[in-house]
């Protein structure tokens, strides 16, 4: 049985490099929630809620909410398990506002496999203690991909993502990517749409790469989310891999993305609608045949770290999107994974994610 003790929600103001701009929208900085859950036993674990309102519309404000809500019925009352504690907050408003889910699930996990003196990689299974990590592009210029690809080879790290769609227009993508390919040309390439391309717009810089003799690792919802049939025909028209993000958010959506045949890989984001669900959807990505992605918001590292160890304990991950702390201009919190270049390591946490505040 678990019993809580305390549930502290407060903001998590921390300040950009530069904005991180994806095709619905750019942020300017990170306003993200950080959660405090603390068992009966004393025992205390630490959560991330990371809204992005370009993303899905959700707010710091509607976050903190959604916690301060309803922590008085999750304090006090004994669950049988972790997610009988996770129903509890979704059935009153959770499923409203899947970061701020997402938090709390998080630090009361962190907190439980404290208590219990195990790391969160071991809890999901601990196949695996490393990953390695894309960096991403953002929208912009082409100078701005220029310098992009530069950071990211200063970093050591291989693999690419760039941030398509949006008002951008296909002809600055086509000239961003091109002057990417240029700087480095043997880097697997995942161009992510955020859902803001058109089938046209999608069909032109599809052909537009085609002809400038790039050919992506992957394409990540270039597409509406509820656009399956286009989904499916991209991947038929372009023999291309594509990852549906936007469009996987239940288990029932992946069961859908799979019949369609609308996507060879899920991005499995934890601030979409919690551990749990996320949880729910690997199960149903690997009955289906679906490959794996693990990928966030504008996150810090603790939630990020938190991603690195549920992949890394799931094992299976092919993809890694877990850079985020790399664009951020400050770290208020000590542990966390150890990158080396585009590899993440979690083997060194021994006690829940392993991130505490200063």
């Amino acid at each position: 049985m678990i019993r809580i003790r305390r549930i502290e929600s407060r903001p998590l103001d921390l300040r950009l490099h530069e904005p991180f701009g994806i095709s619905g929208g750019a942020q300017d900085a990170v306003r993200n929630v950080l959660v405090r859950v603390e068992l009966a036993s004393g025992a205390v674990g630490w959560g991330e809620a990371a809204p992005l309102p370009a993303y899905n519309g959700e707010t710091q404000e509607a976050a903190l909410a959604v916690l301060r809500r309803n922590e008085a019925s999750l304090v006090g009352p004994s669950f049988a398990g972790w997610r009988a504690a996770a129903d509890r907050l979704r059935a009153q408003g959770g499923s409203g506002c899947g970061s701020a889910q997402c938090g709390f699930e998080m630090a009361l996990l962190d907190a439980l496999t404290r208590e219990q003196g195990g790391s969160l990689t071991s809890f999901f299974g601990g196949a695996e203690t490393r990953l390695e990590t894309d960096m991403t592009i953002t929208t912009g210029s082409v100078d701005d991909a220029r310098r992009g690809v530069a950071k990211i080879h200063e970093l050591g790290i291989r693999v690419i993502k760039v941030k398509v769609g949006g008002k951008s227009g296909v002809a600055l993508d086509r000239a961003r990517l091109g002057a990417i390919h240029a700087a480095a040309p043997t880097a697997p390439l995942i161009l992510d749409g955020n859902a803001g391309l058109s089938r046209a717009d999608a069909a032109a810089l599809a052909a537009g790469l085609k002809a400038d003799g790039i050919a992506p690792a992957l394409l990540e919802q270039w597409l509406a989310k509820d656009d399956l049939v286009g989904l499916r025909e991209q991947r038929e028209t372009t023999g291309w891999a594509v990852a549906a993000d936007e469009s996987v958010v239940y288990p029932v959506d992946a069961l859908r993305v799979a019949h369609a045949q609308a996507a060879d890989f899920v991005n499995i984001k934890l601030m979409k609608a919690g551990v749990a669900a996320a949880l729910d959807v690997v199960r149903v990505a690997r009955e289906t045949g679906l490959g794996l992605m693990i990928g966030g918001n504008v996150e810090s590292i603790l939630a990020m770290t938190f991603s690195a160890c549920f992949a890394a304990g799931l094992g299976g991950f092919k993809y890694a999107d877990l850079d985020t702390p790399l664009f951020l201009a400050e770290n208020p919190f000590e542990g966390g994974y150890v990158r080396t270049g585009g590899m993440l390591d979690v083997s060194d946490i021994t006690a829940g994610h392993g991130v505490v505040p200063f």
